[in-house]
């Protein structure tokens, strides 16, 4: 059994290392209107390197919240990175997801019973770009859900 080394997770996960903040764009959904909130997120190296945790937070004009959390580790036996999240929706975590990761852009797709939601998460310009599409249900289709853009502060 060949053990990642000691920073292999944020080696790969070198350029969304960082404190930031921007804005989510949410567009219509079961969850409410199309509006904009204020959203900070952060990118921290843990456990010797072996995984990156990632705390997210957006805020509304009205004061409403979430926040997420993540953790971003190797899967030594199939050499791949896997994202555990949970969040403020009160739903208990699933499964961790595996990530593809292709020319600096990371991928995962999370599954439930609900449906699907497909992240991308990628820095472009300095700018950190996470979206979010979701497929609900029997849908066929993705529907673009959210949209962060958050500068390094």
């Amino acid at each position: 059994m060949n053990l990642p080394q000691p920073g292999t997770v944020h080696a790969v996960l070198e350029n969304f290392l960082g404190h930031w903040r921007g804005t989510t764009r949410l567009n219509a959904s079961a969850w409410g209107p199309k509006r904009t909130a204020s959203a900070e997120v952060s990118y921290t190296r843990a456990a010797g390197g072996y995984a990156v945790v990632q705390s997210y937070r957006h805020t509304e004009a009205d004061g409403t919240h979430f926040e997420g959390h993540g953790v971003f580790t190797v899967d030594r036996d199939h050499n791949d990175i896997l994202w555990y999240h949970v969040d403020s929706m009160g739903l208990p975590p699933g499964a961790p997801a595996r990530c593809t990761w292709v020319d600096g852009v990371l991928r995962v797709e999370r599954h439930n019973d609900r449906g699907t939601a497909r992240h991308t998460f990628r820095v472009d310009n300095d700018v950190l770009i996470h979206t979010a599409e979701l497929r609900l249900g029997d849908g066929q289709d993705f529907v673009p859900f959210m949209t962060s853009e958050c500068r390094r502060v």
